[in-house]
């Protein structure tokens, strides 16, 4: 089964460059209430979508729909969130 398009955004330089910006801006600090972990190790950090893309590129690129979340926030509590969610909005494509 090939991959939808929009995975390969993730791997485009403009991505790497936002992402870090974002990390920047939030400055390397968990935005998930409650949270607020600083970690200066990018690798443990994620530049997540608040609103689920889903394919939209301007929603992808938005980046007022961009937050910095450490990676147990984000596999964790919004992964759960975003899974119990999706009888409402529709499969990932």
């Amino acid at each position: 089964m090939p991959q939808p398009p929009w995975k390969a955004w993730y791997k485009l330089a403009r991505w790497q460059a936002l992402r870090l910006r974002i990390f920047l801006r939030d400055r390397y600090t968990c935005q998930r209430k409650g949270c607020g972990r600083v970690e200066p190790n990018t690798s443990l950090l994620v530049c997540d979508h608040v609103i689920p893309h889903r394919g939209d590129a301007r929603l992808f690129w938005d980046d007022g729909n961009l937050q910095t979340l450490c990676k147990a926030c984000h596999d964790g509590a919004k992964q759960a969130e975003e899974q119990a969610s999706l009888h409402t909005r529709g499969v990932w494509d």
